[in-house]
């Protein structure tokens, strides 16, 4: 019979601890979840990353539930780490009265039958680990981002949860009256918990978890062992490669910013954005930081990802994010049965940077696939096919360089000729004329290095400020911003150029506050920025180490891994008075600038072994 949902843990009341960003992520290329300290799954889309928040408490629903929880009694701490080189979370609970137990989260991958297996599946086991621990096991999904509770029907051993059009079964050995009604029982044996789809287990939730947490325990060591991982930071780049694996969509190969939407870059600011879409220049600094460690397998499928829209647009412009299965159009709206983060609303699905131009995405999209033409390594490496569809991005590049837009930083409310954007096609036309070299394609090569030299100069011109002595954000501005950091990353200038040092000197002195550093100081659309921008404090690390000031760099690189989650992980922001972290979680931008700053920073193995 089905259940009301009003019924459904009706006796279960149990005060919710409040959120915080100190959340760990595990998933496999389809969905992914957010788990807090104590265990509580608090963020989960299905059936895929953009999808409903059918796990929402992160964003504080205004009806009971939107959490998956398993509450020890008499609680009194909790620690927690991931396994090694995997991204299986371990919770551990004890009691004020010596009891205690585990939690393993995962959520599987692993190959089999010659592909991934990789479902819309959450398994968790709980152990004892001592006492007489009582538990209370709270599912409590919710549907359309909170607004109502799922329909539920149960089984022999199995509540059916009807959400929304996706319907989803947990099976486990738990007695169901135990967990229908969140009644507090004696854990005295693991209890295994399988929520996934509606379809009948050909074995025991016990037997299942046993066989899938292995394949996917050996499918994520096998992955960390082919890292080429710095001598130096191993565990903190490994888990930052590892998170950003996460947030590549399976399917298409796309690669989202973050897996939240909507927590706000500072308290109570309304900069909350969805970021649960696939930028194309967040999606090619993730590619090229994987790259760099080996991880090369992520670089082809996005490359797909862009070809297959590339495609689609014929000769339009292309926009600086999609959807995750190639949707151009992410119409913004207003969530009302959320409140936001600690409140901190509005809380909104979509967003409208689609409708924006950024012109710096065409060199993102040429320099993320710079190394299929160079590396030995592929199977499937570029050819005359692949440089031809790449020329496209130059020819778009040369056509949008010194076009206003609204930067990488998307304004909503002003447009210029950004130096960033600028530069950035640029080195569209400049790594096309290398590819097309090593391809043998002479007459390409001495089109797209002319090309290049010609708009290398005319940026030159426009975006040096004599009178300040720096480059600055826009063409004639007077501004400066943290992308000027880049210009010796992408080759535009040297390191060692006296401008661009005297540029990073300037930065630092207006954009830096102690150990972190802002992306701009003038005010925009929302106000003046109170928030640093991790991404930004990784690029000055790296800019003082390529101009000579590698100890003040690994000063600061140390500080902002202390500034870590307890479980290595970073989202966009953290306020530098306190140290809190803001912004979308876990940010793929903020673990790009830890492995990039890691690369460049670390001793190498041969010096210190």
């Amino acid at each position: 019979m089905p259940t009301p949902p009003e019924e459904t843990l009706r006796d279960a009341v149990v005060p919710s601890p409040p959120c915080n960003l100190a959340l760990g992520v595990i998933g496999n290329g389809s969905i992914a979840a957010l788990i807090d300290e104590r265990g509580r799954i608090v963020w989960c889309c299905l059936p895929r990353f953009d999808g409903d928040a059918t796990f929402c408490t992160l964003l504080s629903p205004r009806r009971e539930g939107g959490d998956w929880a398993i509450h020890l009694e008499d609680f009194e701490r909790a620690e927690q780490h991931y396994l090694p080189n995997t991204a299986v979370l371990v919770t551990r609970l004890y009691d004020v009265h010596g009891g205690g137990v585990e939690l393993v989260d995962y959520i599987p991958r692993f190959q089999a039958n010659g592909r991934f297996y990789h479902p819309v599946l959450i398994a968790r086991r709980v152990r004892p680990l001592g006492g007489s621990p009582r538990i209370r096991v709270l599912l409590r999904p919710l549907c359309n981002y909170g607004h109502e509770k799922p329909q539920t029907t149960s089984g022999s051993n199995h509540i059916r949860f009807l959400l929304d059009g996706l319907v989803q079964r947990l099976t486990s050995d738990v007695a169901l009256p135990m967990i229908e009604r969140g009644l507090p029982f004696i854990l005295e044996r693991p209890a295994h918990f399988v929520f996934g789809p509606d379809e009948t287990l050909s074995q025991s939730p016990a037997d299942f978890i046993h066989h899938t947490l292995e394949r996917t325990l050996e499918y994520w060591r096998a992955w960390v062992r082919n890292l080429s991982v710095p001598y130096e930071w191993q565990d903190a780049v490994i888990r930052a490669a590892i998170t950003l694996k996460l947030c590549q969509y399976e399917s298409t190969g796309a690669i989202v910013a973050a897996l939240t939407t909507s927590i706000p870059e500072a308290p109570g600011s309304t900069r909350n954005w969805d970021y649960r879409y696939c930028w194309l220049r967040d999606a090619a600094f993730t590619v090229r930081a994987l790259n760099r460690l080996g991880a090369t397998r992520s670089m082809e499928e996005y490359i797909r990802y862009v070809f297959n829209l590339v495609a689609a647009d014929g000769e339009h412009e292309i926009g600086p994010v999609f959807g995750i299965t190639f949707e151009h159009e992410l119409t913004e709206t207003q969530v009302e049965s959320l409140t936001g983060y600690r409140g901190m609303g509005p809380v909104r699905v979509g967003n409208d940077a689609w409708r924006q131009r950024q012109n710096d995405v065409y060199g993102s999209v040429v320099l993320a696939s710079a190394q299929l033409f160079f590396d030995r390594r592929l199977e499937h490496p570029g050819d005359d096919l692949t440089f031809r569809r790449l020329e496209r991005m130059g020819e778009m590049a040369l056509r949008m360089a010194e076009q206003p837009d609204a930067g990488l930083w998307e304004f909503r409310g002003r447009a210029s000729v950004h130096t960033y954007s600028a530069a950035m096609c640029w080195a569209a036309c400049n790594r096309l004329a290398h590819i097309a070299t090593e391809l043998g394609l002479d007459e390409r090569a001495r089109h797209w290095h002319d090309e290049a030299t010609a708009l290398h100069a005319r940026i030159e011109a426009r975006a040096w400020n004599e009178k300040l002595g720096t480059f600055v954000d826009a063409y004639d501005g007077e501004h400066l911003d943290a992308s000027l950091l880049l210009l010796a990353d992408v080759g535009f200038v040297a390191a060692s150029d006296p401008r661009f040092i005297a540029t990073v000197d300037a930065i630092g002195a207006m954009l830096r506050r102690g150990d972190y550093l802002f992306r701009y100081a003038a005010p925009d659309d929302f106000g003046a920025p109170e928030t640093s921008f991790n991404i930004c404090t990784f690029w000055y690390i790296e800019a003082l180490a390529a101009t000579g000031r590698k100890e003040e760099a690994r000063t600061m690189f140390e500080h902002m891994l202390a500034q870590r989650n307890p479980l290595g992980l970073l989202s966009e922001d953290i306020a530098p008075a306190t140290g809190e972290h803001w912004g979308n979680f876990p940010q793929t931008y903020s673990m790009v600038g830890l492995i990039q700053a890691a690369m460049r920073l670390s001793r190498r193995w041969e010096d210190a072994l």
